[in-house]
């Protein structure tokens, strides 16, 4: 079954939270008499789990570099040596 993209943004409101009560209202009732559209639903659901599993590695992995760059570029040694001392002053 290929779904339109009529249906795929009806879903997304849905899902997101972007249509109002009324519409909700009758996008469940469209859910109780369409199983291929309880389907596709479950799908999208799991789509968009898919899509912020990628977004949280994606910015981990920018965190973690931008982290490497200045923790061991000898340029960023001032800087390094400040966030070392808020987290481990030294010792009197």
């Amino acid at each position: 079954m290929r779904t339109s993209l009529n249906e795929i943004k009806q879903l997304d409101d849905y899902l997101l939270k972007y249509a109002g009560e009324a519409d909700r209202g009758l996008f469940e009732a469209r859910l109780i008499l369409q199983p291929a559209l309880r389907e596709a639903l479950i799908w999208q659901q799991k789509t968009h789990a898919i899509i912020r599993q990628y977004s949280r590695r994606q910015l981990k992995a920018e965190i973690e570099s931008v982290h490497q760059q200045l923790f061991t570029e000898p340029e960023h040694i001032s800087f390094r040596r400040k966030i070392l001392n808020l987290f481990c002053p030294p010792k009197l």
